[in-house]
């Protein structure tokens, strides 16, 4: 559990980094694309089923960010 917090908090220090290095606006897209590299890992190490809706929210996230870094 510690160590879950201390990735947390060291996740959020490089995010505040990367922010004043770059462009919030290419910094934000590659921050939300970890929701769908979790959602990967958990199916394909995890043995996680992944639902239907679970697949088009990743799906969603997936092109958000897309549209995101290159608009």
């Amino acid at each position: 559990m510690m160590l879950a917090g201390l990735a947390g908090a060291a996740s959020w220090l490089c995010y505040f980094r990367a922010l004043q290095l770059g462009d919030a606006s290419r910094v934000a897209p590659v921050d939300r694309l970890s929701v769908v590299v979790v959602m990967i890992a958990g199916v394909l190490f995890l043995g996680e089923h992944l639902t239907v809706a679970g697949a088009i929210g990743g799906v969603l996230v997936l092109a958000g960010s897309i549209l995101i870094s290159v608009g």
